[in-house]
């Protein structure tokens, strides 16, 4: 299944200009998520990060990564009706293996490694065309509003 710019506002609470997932490629409850995002070189954070070489900083690839560990979690802890929450992440072993530059489409894997009661850790995976530029694992909380 896909998930269009809209059906992933229905599942993130981020909006533009910290929206770091433009489009849903694979989405398998539960089991894993495939998601992109464009990097189009406008961005404002490239005007500071670096002027003349600019770089997409890393702290935003795990904010992304992090954006899909969501879609992920919204699957395997199902929300009750009406009902809104709060996702808590923490990055683990964070590796940036190359740099992500302006006109790229980032994609980002994600996968389950252990789910408990209304928490759990995921593996993602950050890669351009077909080359890894990041990877670790991530955990989430969740809480109600």
């Amino acid at each position: 299944m896909k998930l269009n710019i809209e059906d992933i506002k229905q599942i993130l609470p981020q909006r533009e200009p910290f929206l770091f997932i433009d489009e849903v490629l694979e989405f398998e409850e539960g089991k894993k998520v495939v998601a992109i995002k464009n990097i189009t070189g406008k961005e404002d954070f490239f005007k500071g990060h670096f002027p003349g070489n600019p770089i997409m900083p890393g702290v935003l690839i795990i904010e992304a990564m992090a954006q899909a560990a969501i879609i992920l979690a919204s699957t395997i802890l199902p929300k009750e009706e009406g009902k809104k929450y709060i996702y808590y992440l923490a990055k683990s072993n964070i590796r940036f293996l190359k740099p992500v530059f302006p006109k790229a489409k980032l994609k980002l894997v994600v996968e389950p490694l252990k789910i408990i009661s209304g928490a759990g850790i995921v593996k993602t995976e950050a890669y351009i065309e077909d080359e890894i530029v990041a990877r670790g694992e991530i955990s989430f909380g969740r809480k109600e509003e």
